[in-house]
């Protein structure tokens, strides 16, 4: 699936990745690809990227890396899912 990841600053991230894992306001969520469109606000937290992906250098600082899996540590945000596109906005 296509990820956006929009910040005030910057855009962060565009690219395919294979999973994110959310925190939700009412929990902790999953996509995968081809799931349902969905909008959803998020809390302060650590979203999870499953897939290799390349961030580029200035946005580097903000993302940690462990294995096949990618850290952003967020304030706050909301997503939407439509066609197999995310787009994550965040503090």
């Amino acid at each position: 699936m296509q990820l956006e990841i929009v910040s005030p600053e910057a855009q962060l991230y565009s690219g395919e990745v294979k999973s994110l894992t959310l925190p939700g306001a009412s929990g902790s969520f999953q996509i995968l690809d081809n799931h349902a469109p969905i909008v959803s606000t998020l809390v302060a937290g650590r979203v999870k990227i499953e897939g290799n992906i390349v961030i580029e250098k200035e946005n580097q600082s903000k993302f940690t890396k462990e294995g096949n899996y990618t850290f952003l540590e967020i304030e706050s945000g909301a997503i939407e899912l439509s066609k197999n596109k995310v787009i994550l906005l965040t503090d």
